[in-house]
């Protein structure tokens, strides 16, 4: 008996570790390619909105096709799902390293940036849900807590490499993925996972409207800072999207098999978990963006030495993760999510104050401290979500989950995109008519400037520009600070307290699914519907 629950437990850490490989090329493109921002720029003659698209291309792809991704993975199969996955997305990644010079570099290279979110998108659900149907309920959050702060690591991971890769060509960002799935594809192969999935008809008209919403909702605010909030465009995308978005929840409601089980918000506290975490996205994944962006121009980093930089806010993180899924495993979710959004509220709020002296030195205990609390709040609030809707499928309740989450990481670099160069145009405007320009020619030069996002290398940027850049990007850290304070306001007065449970199936008034057998805490399908 000893003998087989070791055996089941190393085939479980097994199935771990593949999943957290699979998984680890999407974390690792979240910060790697923010580090290299600048060069592929300069090298590429992209503007500051094109470089932003190149980076939000990917979170907008990934945010629309996610429910998409999970549910495909819960009717055609989680392993199938996680193996095309992964060829999809390191096989767009070779396409983005061969991004050609010339006119047609920013729509080459935001295709492909785009076909990697579809990429991550079919595989990220599949090997979420692979992990949750691995693992028992009271023993997920620890699982999920090495899953998150392993593939937080790996992360980590990415912006020292990313900064030493890009002295060599920045190109090799994007080709570091191709190792990475090669192993990865080789540990699904050898751990054999297995789960449950059941056929189910595809809800098209569903992911048209959810991805058409998404995608003009934040192209809106995206370029609201080029066409002007005066512009009818401006407002027409937005007001488009969200009308969109309104329609495709009722579409769902009306669905015999929707794309996304909308009824599952009907649960209280799945519902507070997917607010609290797409409030925190608003900050997290932009974060790696302005805060490479801030160390090149503001403080004249290198690209490895910003790396390096990014790297004290994952100190933080992957610690804090751990503590925060052993938490869950207690006492819940409440706990840890208030006192980790709490902590990134104030690191956020410190750090924003030390931008603007441009010593790195001063900064570094307020990255750490950002980090552990995002990193305490983001392993609970995403294992208590996918743990309240278990008895709808795995696959469909990460899709959910993660669709949130890109999506309002997509909207929140958007809008702060908006907030830092706005910011920026001002503060050298008035740097300028301070050093005798008239307020035309300042305005002009200034807009140039904010659009090129200070361009150049940094080494030669003036010193008053480098300092607008900091009180610019103090503003976006401000933001964020009131951000996870209204997170962990939600969190406070929304979350349950208690350890999670399953969730009652009568709260989404759907038909009791059958329960497939199991065998040592393993979710198993019919040899059928194996996988």
């Amino acid at each position: 008996m000893v003998g087989t629950n070791v055996s089941v437990g190393r085939s479980r850490n097994l199935v771990l570790a593949a999943m957290i490989f699979a998984v680890s090329m999407t974390f690792i493109d979240q910060t790697i390619v923010a580090i290299a921002a600048p060069q592929i720029q300069r090298e590429l003659g992209l503007s500051s909105t094109g470089m932003q698209w190149a980076i939000n291309a990917y979170l907008l792809s990934l945010a629309s096709f996610f429910a998409f991704g999970g549910r495909l993975a819960d009717t055609v199969g989680h392993k199938k799902m996680v193996v095309l996955g992964v060829i999809v997305f390191a096989g767009s990644s070779a396409m983005c390293g061969l991004t050609p010079a010339g006119s047609a570099a920013e729509a080459w290279i935001v295709t492909f940036r785009l076909i990697q979110g579809v990429g991550g998108a079919i595989m990220f659900p599949a090997a979420l849900a692979i992990v949750v149907q691995t693992f028992g309920l009271h023993q997920r959050g620890r699982a999920l807590a090495l899953f998150f702060g392993i593939a937080g690591g790996l992360t980590a991971i990415g912006p020292i490499l990313g900064g030493y890769l890009t002295q060599w060509t920045w190109r090799a960002i994007f080709w570091v993925n191709i190792p990475v799935a090669i192993v990865a594809l080789v540990l699904v192969a050898i751990s054999k996972p297995t789960t449950s999935y059941q056929s189910a008809r595809m809800d098209y008209r569903g992911l048209v409207l959810i991805a058409g919403g998404v995608g003009l909702s934040v192209l809106g605010f995206q370029q609201s800072s080029i066409w002007g909030w005066g512009n009818p465009a401006t407002v027409a995308c937005i007001a488009a999207g969200v009308v969109l978005l309104i329609a495709f929840y009722f579409v769902e409601l009306r669905t015999t098999s929707p794309l996304m089980e909308v009824r599952i918000f009907r649960i209280h506290a799945f519902r507070m978990d997917n607010l609290v975490l797409g409030i925190a996205m608003l900050a997290f994944v932009p974060l790696f963006f302005f805060a490479s962006e801030y160390a090149e121009i503001a403080l004249g980093e290198s690209a490895s030495q910003t790396g390096l930089y990014i790297l004290y806010f994952f100190l933080g993180f992957a610690g804090a993760s751990q503590i925060g899924g052993r938490m869950l495993d207690r006492i819940g979710a409440r706990r840890p999510m208030v006192f980790g959004c709490a902590l990134a509220a104030v690191g956020f709020y410190l750090w924003a104050e030390r931008v603007t002296q441009l010593s790195l030195d001063s900064q570094i205990w307020c990255i750490i401290l950002a980090g552990a609390g995002m990193g305490l709040m983001l392993t609970p609030a995403s294992t208590d979500a996918v743990n309240r809707a278990s008895r709808a499928s795995y696959g469909e309740a990460t899709g959910i989950t993660q669709t949130v989450r890109n999506y309002a990481a997509s909207l929140g670099l958007a809008v702060l995109g908006t907030i830092l160069v706005a910011e920026l145009r001002s503060r050298v405007t008035s740097s300028l008519v301070a050093k005798g320009l008239t307020t035309g020619q300042a305005a002009s030069q200034a807009r140039r400037i904010a659009e090129s996002q200070a361009g150049g290398v940094a080494g030669t940027i003036p010193h008053f520009i480098r300092l607008d850049f900091a009180y610019a990007t103090r503003s976006v850290f401000l933001v964020m600070a009131g951000v996870m304070a209204a997170a962990t306001l939600v969190a406070f007065f929304g979350i349950q307290r208690g350890v999670q449970q399953e969730a009652d199936q009568s709260q989404l008034n759907l038909p009791e699914e059958p329960k497939p057998a199991q065998t040592s805490s393993v979710r198993l399908a019919s040899p059928r519907n194996s996988i």
